[in-house]
């Protein structure tokens, strides 16, 4: 088994201090159904803690009153090699996040610009190594994969997702470490589905009992992976391969379509 080592991470969060589901703008949102700020924000506390807890570098960004969503920092941006580039929401209910999270960066003497083309951040964008996978088919869209790719300077892996429970690449794709992930097949197009099997032929699969309580939705350091508790499955995959996952409880926060990794936005600088 591959001795699995943690590396500190730099992660920006959002206290939920005004979630709640007043509207729909993916299949997880019900605004029929009782939410509980109260409850989201214990759990989002509960998802800081650990990650301060075990080391990493926690920021917060101040929530915005009417911007409900901004919990899911990860949307905010991509962020690599100390550039920083801001999200362009495709749902008007989301648009004047992407002004806080410019603000934020700039303030800090980040390099940062806001996507031409519609990209919702590290929802996604995710850093695979040198390499970085990107999403489309109901968020972000494809020509948000060349402007990343000339903007960051690395390669860009275009994926389809085709199930619109999936609709951000980080609800059906997690990286675990330099060059390994786990993710849903079912997700992606038969086309992306080649092209992860190709990559990634070690790649840990997940069943779908575990990607619909969002267990792809993780957050991993190399060694701790932060994934719902619910996913036992894929609990069991991740200690087989060396991982200590650590259960969390995210159910308050899904109501609005995210989970660990949807909170988490890391912020990675220049080497």
């Amino acid at each position: 088994m591959k001795k699995r080592q943690a590396r500190s991470r730099h992660y920006l969060m959002c206290e939920p201090t005004f979630f709640e589901v007043s509207y729909s703008i993916n299949p997880w949102m019900n605004p029929s159904r009782p939410t509980s700020t109260e409850r989201g924000l214990a759990q989002w506390k509960t998802l800081h803690d650990l990650l301060a807890g075990l080391g990493h570098t926690v920021e917060l960004i101040e929530p915005v009153a009417g911007l409900p969503d901004m919990v899911y920092s990860a949307n905010g941006a991509t962020v690599v090699d100390g550039r920083a580039l801001v999200a362009r929401f495709r749902h008007e209910q989301r648009v004047d996040e992407s002004p806080a999270y410019l603000e934020w960066f700039r303030a800090r003497g980040w390099e940062v610009r806001q996507a031409e083309f519609v990209n919702e951040g590290e929802g996604d964008f995710l850093c695979v190594g040198d390499v970085i996978l990107a999403g489309s088919g109901f968020r972000s869209e494809p020509d948000a994969h060349d402007e990343a790719a000339k903007f960051f300077g690395k390669p860009v892996l275009g994926l389809t997702l085709i199930d619109h429970r999936y609709y951000h690449l980080d609800t059906a794709l997690a990286v675990l470490d330099e060059n390994e992930i786990m993710y849903y097949p079912e997700a992606f197009s038969p086309e992306s589905r080649s092209l992860l099997e190709e990559r990634f032929p070690d790649a840990i699969l997940a069943g779908a009992s575990d990607a619909e309580v969002f267990g792809l939705n993780a957050v991993s350091d190399g060694l701790h992976v932060l994934v719902a508790q619910q996913a036992e499955r894929l609990h069991k995959q991740l200690r087989e391969r060396g991982f200590e996952p650590i259960g969390v409880d995210m159910t308050e926060l899904l109501k609005g379509g995210g989970g660990a990794k949807c909170c988490t936005l890391e912020l990675r600088e220049q080497d």
